[in-house]
């Protein structure tokens, strides 16, 4: 769901995940940690992709190190559809104990938003490093240091053993101009946003991922006493995992048929592992 405060300058995010959570962290046996922090980032990533504008655009958040407990995770979203995996070191991973720091998993590594424009073809990347508590942190220094734009994120996630559940706020606050308009002068101290993200800060982790509790009964509570505060649904989200066999028939061809050769198995079949949905794809050559 989407929010405005009009007199604030202030646009905002807010999303809550269920089913389609279980769905994207069923493909995998994932332990405790590592689908916790999962959650998390799908939470954030589709906080963030629904920034977009552009339906069939797609963003990719991919956190990288290079000798961390989790070497790659990636999340992506496009038109409501999410998708993530994460690849780690499942050893090294039962040494740290039931609630490793978000160093302890990553140590030195960094975080990469990449925005791919459907409509346009262009392609708009930031790079910050892996730091603070949660990625949750690290997202709102990527809206610090490459767009410029005060940016508050708060993300909690819940596994009761019934399922997951995941939910997180956004607020940004877009100076000199609503959403659209060329911000030509950004205060990161301005006293509207100051106001806002104290309100939002207060937020509970409980409130977030309360099935019982409405996104737009979350975001009132917040922000009763403005004077005005615009809501937009949206439409529910979904795994978006776009593997199929005619998708990656269409990528083989682009090899040079030497290259295809080598793809090949004892059978002839070209065998493509799909990482985000854990499925394999045998492709006749």
């Amino acid at each position: 769901m989407s929010f405005t405060i009009p007199a604030r300058d202030v646009r905002g995010r807010v999303v809550r995940l269920g089913p389609v959570l279980d769905t994207v962290l069923g493909a995998h046996a994932y332990p405790p940690a590592i689908t916790h922090l999962l959650a998390e980032a799908l939470t954030v990533t589709a906080l963030i992709g629904s920034l977009m504008k552009d339906g069939d655009g797609q963003l990719t958040m991919q956190a990288q190190t290079e000798s961390g407990i989790i070497d790659l995770l990636v999340c992506d979203y496009r038109n409501g559809e999410l998708r993530g995996y994460v690849r780690h070191d499942a050893d090294r991973l039962a040494a740290l104990g039931a609630n490793p720091s978000l160093y302890a998993l990553f140590g030195q590594g960094y975080l990469a938003i990449t925005f791919d424009l459907a409509s346009t073809g262009q392609r708009y990347q930031g790079i910050v490093p892996l730091e603070g508590d949660s990625l949750a942190e690290a997202c709102q220094a990527y809206f610090f240091q490459s767009e410029q734009v005060p940016t508050l994120i708060r993300v909690a996630a819940r596994n009761d053993g019934a399922g997951c559940v995941a939910g997180g706020l956004l607020v940004q606050h877009l100076p000199e101009g609503e959403e659209g308009r060329e911000r030509l002068h950004v205060r990161l101290d301005h006293p509207e946003w100051d106001h806002v993200a104290a309100l939002a800060g207060s937020i509970r982790h409980d409130e977030l991922v309360d099935p019982d509790l409405s996104l737009e009964a979350l975001v009132w509570r917040l922000f009763h006493d403005e004077a005005e505060v615009r809501f937009d649904l949206g439409g529910p989200l979904q795994r978006g995992c776009r593997c199929s066999v005619a998708h990656y028939e269409s990528v083989i061809a682009k090899f040079p048929e030497a290259d295809r050769t080598d793809m090949r198995d004892e059978r002839g079949l070209i065998v493509v592992d799909c990482a985000f949905c854990s499925r394999l794809f045998e492709i006749s050559a």
